[in-house]
C-alpha cells in the first residue's frame, strides 16, 4: 500500500537558533561542567515535539578533522512511501530520500526539523543518520546514540518515534501515578519497594514466539485465567507467584558480520542512485540470537528488534502495563544493564572517546569522560522510561579507572551510584529504581570467589541489594560435596544476607554446569543421567524450600531452570570467534542433551541435514573440536586438517581421546571430507542456532512435572504470606546441619518478632536417605507444630519418625 510522505523536509531556522543558544549558554551558567553534560545528553537524539517538530543532536568529537569540506556533512532521511509489514521477513520497501545540513557547534551538530514523520504503532517513521565524506574520499555514518527506536538493528538508521503520545496512551498510568506518592513527605521520589521475589526470563525463549509479545501473550493468558478461576497448567505456575521478574539484557547486542564491515544486514540499498530522491531499499527483519550481554552500546536507550515482534517499541510497554495491571496483584518488571564493557564491534558504530581500551569482554568503556559518562547514563534514563521498576547493574566490579591523584586502579562507585538514582519520569511521575548489583570485586584476581564479600555496594546504598556468594557462577550444586565445601557461604546467608539475592539457577550458573568435566565426582543422587543431574540440581525441592520458606535474601528463580529446559551462552552473531565458542560449549551436549531430546523434530535439525544424526555422532565431533581447537591454537586452518585425519581408522587424530569411531562411518566421512575453513565457521553457525531453538521452554511445556511445579509455586506464596524472611536470622533462631560422610541435611528454626507463625526446616540437600526425629533435632513440642508444606513424594505420618530421600525437606510452622 502507497502512503504520502511529507515531501517539504527542512531545516527551521529560527526554532534552530533558540536549540543553539540554548547549548551555548550552558557554557556561562553556574552548572557543573558535569551537570552541562547531562544538560546536553538529554538533547541529543530525534525528539519529535507536540508542535509538530523534530529536535536533533548528534555528539561529533573529532569529526571537523575527518571531514575535507565543512558542507559535505549532512543529515539523511528516509521516509517510506510504501506500509511496512513488521512481521514480514523479508520486504522490499520504496522510501522517499532527504539530505540537509544542520548547524555545527563545537563538538556538537544541531537542527530543529520541519516535516520528518513520526513512528507510531501502525506506522513507520522517518529514518535518519548523520552522513559524511572523509578526507579519503569515502562516505562515512553518524549514527544516533541514543534512539527510541532501531527496528532494522544497529547498523541501520534510527527511526523518529513519538514517544509522547506513546507514554500518554499506556495502561498503567494508575500504577505508575500510585508507586510515584510516599507517605513520608520528606522523600520527594519514592524509590520503588524491592519486590520479594524475582523470576528471571530471557525472552528468546521464553515464549513459543520467543518475543516480547510472546511474554505478554503469556501473562495475559494467565491474567484472564486467574480473574476466571480457571486452572493454571503447570507450564503456566512456572510464570506465577513472583512480584518481579528480571529480563536478561534487552539492549541491542552485535549482529552477525561475515567480514569487519559496517554496512546493515537487515537494511540495504538497491541498485542506490546517489542522485535519486527515491531508493529502493530491502528490509530484513532482525533475526539476532543472543544471550544479551554482547552489547556495542550504541542504542542501549531502545530494545533489540530481534526481541519485537512487532518491530515497535509499544511491544515493550504492552508487556511493561500488563505486568503491572495483573489481577491478584502489580508484577514489576527489572532491567538488567550492560555498561561495563563493549563489545569490539562497537569500534564500528560509536566513537573512540567510548573505549578506552581492548578487555576479556571486549572493550572497556571510558566512564571518566565527562560526555561519555552523560550519555552512558542518558541511555539508561530513556530505557527506564519505558516504565520499569527496578535494574541490575552487570558486572560492578568492570567499572574502574585509574586515578592519577592515589596512582591506583580504584572502583568508580560513584558512576554505580549514579546509575541507582537515576530518575525515572512518566507523564510527570517521578521513581527511583530498585536495585541489584552484581558484583564479585576482586574479581578477575585469583580467588575472587572466596574472597569477595559481596557487600561493597550494599555498605554504600543499604536500600539496594548484591548478588550473593552461592548465585554467581561458580556454584555448581551438581557436583558432590557441593553443599558441604559452600557451607561457609550458606551460613552468611543466614547471618548477614538480607540484601542478597538468593536462589541457586540462573543464566550463569546452568550455563557454568555445562562446563564441568562429566570425570568429577558428579552428585549421582540428583539423577541417573547427566541432564537429569543437571536439572534436578538446579531445581531442587530441598534447596527452593529453604530459599522461598526459610533463607534472609531475595529470592530468585531462572525460567528455564524450573522448567527443565536447555540453557547455554549462544550467539549467532560473527564468525570471527564463531567456531572458538561453540568449541567451549560443547559440554552443553553431555548435560543437556540426552538421545530420545536429540530424537525430537525440533533439536538440531539443521546440523541433521549436515549428516549428524545421532546424538553421539555429534558429541565426539564436539570432543574433536574442543581438544583440536586448544591443540593448534584456534588456528581454524590446522584445526580443519586435524578433523580430517580423524575419518582414518588408521590414524589417532587426537591422541588425548579414545579412538572417534562415529566419525569413521559413513556421513560423518563425507561431512569431514568436504570440511574447510568456511563449512566449518557455517557448522558453528548452525549448532548456535539449533541450540537457541532447542533451549526455548516452550518445547518442554507438557513435560513439566505438575507436582513440582506446584509445590515451587506454593513455596513462592509462602515467602509472600511470611515476609519477614528475609530478614537475618534473629539471636533466638536456630540453623544447623548434620555432616556425615557425603550428607547434607538442614535443619532450623525461625521466629518472628511480630509473632506470626514460627517456621521450621528440615531438609536433606545431598546424600543418602536419613532418619531424623523432628522434635529432637529441632527441639520443639511436636504438639505444637503443624506441617506446612513438604516437597513432592514425601509422605510424613510421624514426625518423630520421619526418612528423607535426598531433595526432600519438611517446613513445619507454629501457630503463636
Amino acid at each position: 500500500m502507497k502512503v504520502t510522505a511529507n515531501t517539504s523536509i527542512r531545516l527551521v531556522p529560527e526554532a534552530t537558533g533558540k536549540l543553539l543558544a540554548w547549548a551555548s549558554g550552558l557554557e556561562g551558567s553556574s552548572n557543573t561542567y558535569l551537570e552541562q553534560t547531562k544538560a546536553i545528553a538529554r538533547k541529543l537524539g530525534a525528539y519529535y515535539r507536540p508542535d509538530g517538530l523534530t529536535e536533533i543532536g548528534f555528539w561529533v568529537p573529532g569529526l571537523i578533522r575527518d571531514v575535507l569540506h565543512e558542507r559535505e556533512i549532512y543529515l539523511e532521511v528516509f521516509t517510506p512511501l510504501e506500509s511496512i509489514d513488521w512481521q514480514e521477513k523479508e520486504q522490499t520497501i520504496k522510501f522517499k530520500r532527504d539530505r540537509l545540513h544542520l548547524e555545527q557547534q563545537g563538538e556538537f551538530i544541531w537542527g530543529v526539523i520541519a516535516g520528518m514523520q513520526p513512528g507510531n504503532r501502525e506506522r513507520a517513521g522517518s529514518f535518519y543518520w548523520l552522513r559524511y565524506i572523509d578526507r579519503a574520499e569515502k562516505l562515512r555514518t553518524i549514527r544516533d546514540l541514543v534512539p527510541n527506536s532501531l527496528p532494522y538493528g544497529i547498523f541501520a538508521p534510527a527511526e523518529l518515534y513519538d514517544m509522547d503520545s506513546l507514554q500518554a496512551s499506556r495502561a498503567d498510568l494508575d500504577y505508575l501515578e500510585r508507586t510515584a506518592k510516599s507517605d513520608n513527605p520528606k522523600i520527594k521520589i519514592p524509590r520503588v519497594q524491592s519486590p520479594r521475589n524475582i523470576l528471571q526470563i530471557h525472552v528468546g525463549t521464553a515464549s513459543a514466539e520467543g518475543t516480547i509479545a510472546g511474554l505478554t501473550r503469556i501473562y495475559q493468558d494467565i491474567a484472564q485465567k486467574t480473574e476466571t478461576g480457571e486452572t493454571l497448567t503447570p507450564r503456566e505456575q512456572n510464570y506465577l507467584g513472583y512480584d518481579a521478574i528480571e529480563l536478561l539484557p534487552t539492549e541491542p547486542t552485535i549482529e552477525y558480520r561475515d567480514e569487519y564491515s559496517p554496512e546493515s544486514e537487515f537494511f540495504g540499498f538497491l541498485g542506490e542512485d546517489e542522485d535519486s530522491d527515491v531508493v529502493e531499499i530491502e528490509l530484513f527483519k532482525p533475526n539476532t540470537q543472543d544471550w544479551g550481554y554482547d552489547v556495542p552500546i550504541l542504542g542501549s536507550s531502545t530494545t533489540n528488534p530481534a526481541l519485537l515482534g512487532t518491530l515497535r517499541p509499544d511491544e515493550v510497554v504492552d508487556l511493561i502495563a500488563t505486568l503491572h495491571t495483573f489481577p491478584s496483584q502489580p508484577i514489576q518488571l527489572i532491567y538488567d544493564l550492560v555498561y561495563g564493557h563493549a563489545d569490539n564491534q562497537s569500534e564500528l558504530l560509536i566513537t573512540r572517546e567510548f573505549l578506552k581500551g581492548p578487555n576479556m569482554y571486549g572493550q572497556d568503556l571510558n566512564h571518566q569522560l565527562p560526555m561519555v559518562r552523560a550519555i552512558l547514563l542518558e541511555m539508561q534514563r530513556r530505557k527506564l522510561d519505558t516504565g520499569a521498576d527496578g535494574i541490575r547493574i552487570d558486572g560492578g566490579q568492570d567499572f574502574r579507572f585509574f586515578n592519577p591523584l592515589s596512582g591506583k586502579v580504584e572502583q568508580d562507585d560513584a558512576y554505580l551510584l549514579e546509575m541507582s538514582n537515576i530518575v525515572q519520569e512518566i507523564k510527570g511521575h517521578k521513581r527511583l529504581m530498585f536495585t541489584i548489583f552484581e558484583d564479585g570485586r576482586p574479581w578477575p584476581e585469583e580467588g575472587w570467589e572466596e574472597k569477595s564479600t559481596y557487600r561493597e555496594l550494599i555498605e554504600l546504598k543499604p536500600e539496594s541489594y548484591q548478588w550473593g556468594p552461592l548465585i554467581f557462577a561458580h556454584n555448581t550444586p551438581s557436583i558432590k560435596g557441593f553443599w558441604e565445601k559452600k557451607w561457609g557461604r550458606v551460613m552468611e546467608v543466614m547471618t548477614i544476607g538480607d540484601h542478597w539475592i538468593t536462589g541457586c539457577g540462573n543464566h550463569d550458573t546452568v550455563r557454568r554446569g555445562n562446563q564441568i568435566d562429566s570425570g568429577e565426582a558428579i552428585n549421582w543422587h540428583l539423577g541417573k543421567t547427566l541432564p537429569e543431574v543437571l536439572h534436578n540440581a538446579y531445581d531442587n525441592p530441598a534447596v527452593t524450600m529453604w530459599v522461598n520458606c526459610f533463607s534472609p535474601g531475595l529470592p530468585m528463580d531462572f525460567i528455564n531452570a524450573t522448567m527443565h529446559a536447555p540453557w547455554l551462552f549462544f550467539r549467532n552473531t560473527d564468525e570471527q570467534y564463531g567456531v572458538k565458542v561453540v568449541s567451549e560449549e560443547v559440554g552443553f551436549l553431555d548435560w543437556q542433551i540426552s538421545p530420545d531430546l536429540y530424537r525430537k523434530s525440533y533439536c538440531f535439525p539443521r546440523l541433521k541435514t549436515l549428516g549428524f544424526k545421532q546424538l553421539k555422532q555429534l558429541k565426539q565431533f564436539g570432543q574433536a573440536l574442543h581438544y583440536a581447537m586448544v591443540q593448534q591454537d584456534y588456528n581454524l586452518a590446522e584445526v580443519v586438517e586435524v578433523l580430517q585425519r580423524c575419518t582414518n581408522p588408521d590414524t589417532h587424530c587426537i591422541e588425548d581421546l579414545l579412538p572417534l569411531v562415529e566419525l569413521m562411518r559413513g556421513g560423518m566421512v563425507r561431512f569431514l571430507k568436504k570440511l574447510d575453513e568456511d563449512r566449518l565457521k557455517s557448522f558453528a553457525l548452525m549448532f548456535m542456532e539449533d541450540c537457541y531453538q532447542v533451549c526455548n521452554v516452550a518445547n518442554y511445556e507438557s513435560q513439566v512435572s505438575s507436582s513440582r511445579a506446584k509445590f515451587n509455586l506454593t513455596t513462592r506464596e509462602f515467602r509472600h504470606q511470611h515476609p519477614w524472611l528475609a530478614n537475618n536470622l534473629l539471636e533466638q533462631d536456630t540453623f544447623d546441619k548434620i555432616s556425615e560422610k557425603e550428607k547434607t541435611v538442614i535443619y532450623g528454626v525461625r521466629h518472628n518478632l511480630d509473632l506470626q507463625p514460627a517456621v521450621a526446616i528440615l531438609a536433606n540437600f545431598e546424600g543418602e536417605a536419613t532418619k531424623l526425629n523432628a522434635a529432637e533435632i529441632l527441639g520443639i513440642d511436636l504438639a505444637e507444630w503443624k506441617i506446612a508444606t513438604a516437597t513432592p513424594d514425601l509422605k510424613v505420618k510421624d514426625l518423630s519418625q520421619i526418612t528423607l530421600n535426598n531433595s526432600q525437606g519438611l517446613l513445619l510452622t507454629r501457630s503463636v
